[in-house]
């Protein structure tokens, strides 16, 4: 047999092979992205975006006493509340957010308050928001608690 008919005969034999690793493959996985579409086409519903209002509460000023001196946290926060027809009134939960963050995070030490992160920083605001407007029985107008800049001195 000449050299050029083997290389031919090999070539056909690797393009049968692929040729035939690409059923198979298809052959097994068929009925898996079959059932997924199916799944996929029965729950899912367009997305709308949602749209979100916002309301700022600026300057808000903790002290806090640290080692020999006196610490001071500024921070800006953003109450966020998914847009609606009716007008939220953020500005008469405004005196009870400023109170709310004050009072928590005068508990905390300067150094616990230096070292949270962000996300966290937030996740913390909220709770203590939301159990503050439960406890004085008054519906929160918002759903997050964003902190938008902080400066610590």
């Amino acid at each position: 047999m000449s050299t050029s008919r083997l290389v031919l005969l090999m070539l056909l034999l690797n393009v049968v092979t692929v040729a035939g690793g690409v059923g198979v493959s298809y052959w097994l996985l068929k009925p898996g992205l079959e059932q997924a579409a199916g799944a996929g086409q029965a729950t899912a519903e367009p997305l709308l975006p949602v749209e979100y209002e916002f309301y700022p509460v600026p300057k808000v000023i903790v002290s806090l006493r640290g080692e020999g001196r006196e610490h001071y946290f500024v921070l800006d926060l953003a109450l966020q509340a998914e847009a609606s027809d009716e007008p939220k009134n953020f500005a008469q939960a405004e005196p009870l957010v400023r109170n709310s963050v004050v009072s928590y995070l005068s508990g905390l030490s300067f150094d616990e308050l230096r070292s949270l992160p962000i996300g966290d920083l937030q996740a913390r605001l909220e709770t203590a928001l939301f159990a503050d407007f439960a406890s004085k029985n008054a519906l929160a107008p918002f759903k997050h608690v964003l902190v938008s800049k902080l400066i610590v001195q």
